[in-house]
């Protein structure tokens, strides 16, 4: 064989292991995210369903009896956003709430205004997701 048919040979080894797709770590997954829609109203804070004592100033969700179960969302942030206004702000899972549909969510008074709505608004549409557990903003 000739040193060019070598050196062809060698380059065509070393771009097919350049070209090879890199293996991924099993950990790697996506996770679905699911985005839900419904009524946000707020309601004064105090010891949730979580178990954890709250004030009216931290960014407290409690969300419906149906998606809440037995607490599996508990210390799971969710991303909010008022679909009026386009505000967005991340709120803590603490609380159930019993009266809720399954999009709607019941929020601290800091957070509810923290989406650009006055309490006396009283209501707001929203949309929300989960964020990855062991998320913090």
């Amino acid at each position: 064989m000739s040193p060019f048919t070598y050196i062809a040979v060698a380059l065509a080894v070393i771009s097919s292991v350049i070209a090879a797709p890199a293996p991924v770590a099993p950990e790697a997954t996506l996770e679905k995210r699911i985005t839900h829609s419904g009524r946000g109203t707020f309601f004064n804070v105090g010891l949730g369903a979580c178990g954890k004592p709250n004030v009216n100033s931290d960014h407290i969700v409690a969300i419906s009896s149906s998606i809440f179960g037995s607490g599996g969302n508990c210390e799971q942030f969710m991303e909010i956003t008022n679909t009026a206004n386009g505000k967005t702000a991340f709120g803590l899972v603490r609380d159930s709430c019993p009266g809720c549909g399954a999009g709607d969510i019941d929020m601290s008074p800091s957070l509810f205004q923290s989406l650009g709505a006055s309490l006396d608004q009283g209501v707001m549409k929203v949309s929300w997701h989960f964020k990855p557990k062991g998320f913090h903003p």
